[in-house]
This record gives C-alpha cells, structure tokens and sequence, in this order.
C-alpha cells in the first residue's frame, strides 16, 4: 500500500501540475493569468480576464485534477490516511507547478476535487456553503477560505472516518490563503464584481 500510495501521489502532483489557466490563456491570446488581474492562475481569474465558458473549462479542468487520482486511490483500496497523501499532492501540484516554474494557483478547485469522492452530500454542503458566502461578500477568496474552513466539520458530521484527510487538505488551503486573508482585514482583496458604488468606496 505504501508503495502505490508513493506512486500514485507522484502522478498527482505531476498530473495537477499541468495549470490549464496558463495553457488556455496561451492557446486563446488572453493575458498570462501568473501577471493579469489577481495574478492566480485559476478558474477566478481567468473569468476576470475572459468570459465565463474559458473560466468554466479551467474550473472543470482543475476539480478532475483532484479528483482522478483520489478517486482512483479509493478503487485501489487505500484506506484514507493514504488517500489524504494523494489528495495533498495534487494540491501542491496545482499550487506548486513543476511544469511552470512552481508558481501555480491556491488550489481550491481541486481540493473540492479530492472531496468530491467521499460523497454528494459533503459535496453539496462545500457548494452551497461557497455560493452563499460569495454572494453575500462578493469575496472569491474568503468564500473559499470559509468553505474549506468548515469541510472537517462537515466531514465528522457526514463520514467522520476522512476527517484527517480532510483537515489537511483545509489546513493547506488555508495557509495557501495568507496573503487574501491579510489583504481582507486590510479591505484590499478584489472583488470577484463590483459596481460604480463600490469603486466610489475604493474596493478593488
């Protein structure tokens, strides 16, 4: 078990290596998402920079790259501490790229990927939880952090047995957040829209 979850965590990282954002952008003549608008190659930038189906097959693309390799874990029989390993490499694949200089994106997309096998219903619960924050603040960044902030509780509610994977991945997503955090108590963190009145306001 030790060894498949060695290779299979390698083909991750490998895998989720591979930035859509970056390769799409290149390929439609848009600006490099790692230098134009929040300068985070994801799915919330790359809609900053283009239209909503571009963002869309960034954001479909980046949810598989985490959920391929754990999902594939799972058939393997791994049990979930190994499936957690997987899931924490694809992660750093996707924030640290070795394809693209390690400069990648905060991964959230493909956090949602590597929890999306452990059922519909955390799933649903990580979505609705992410619609209704970002609704509400119009923040991408602090509806990210809060979702992931409370997977593991929805996790111990739903199928406490992946809670560990879980708070890892959280724990990572979360640090990979600092610089928004800092940005949101200072009121500098870009909204994913805004209108005139905001930018009277100075919001960004």
């Amino acid at each position: 078990m030790l060894l498949i979850t060695i290779i299979m965590s390698i083909l991750a990282y490998l895998f989720a290596s591979i930035s859509s954002a970056i390769l799409l952008c290149q390929m439609l003549n848009l600006p490099d998402p790692r230098t134009a608008g929040s300068e985070n190659p994801g799915a919330t930038n790359v809609l900053r920079l283009s239209n909503k189906p571009t963002a869309a097959m960034v954001l479909i693309f980046d949810v598989l790259k985490g959920t391929i390799p754990v999902w594939s874990g799972y058939f393997l029989g791994l049990e979930p501490v190994y499936l957690g390993v997987i899931a924490v490499a694809a992660c750093l694949g996707h924030m640290y790229p070795i394809f693209f200089d390690f400069k990648g994106g905060k991964a959230v997309a493909t956090a949602f990927g590597v929890m999306l096998p452990i059922g519909y219903d955390l799933s649903g619960l990580l979505i609705l939880t992410w619609i209704l924050v970002l609704k509400k603040t119009k923040y991408s960044s602090l509806a990210a952090i809060v979702t992931v902030s409370l997977a593991p509780i929805y996790t111990y509610l739903l199928k406490p047995i992946y809670v560990y994977p879980v708070l890892m991945i959280s724990i990572l997503i979360v640090f990979r957040h600092k610089h928004n955090i800092m940005r949101l108590i200072r009121g500098a963190e870009p909204k994913v829209s805004k209108s005139q009145k905001d930018d009277d306001l100075g919001a960004e």
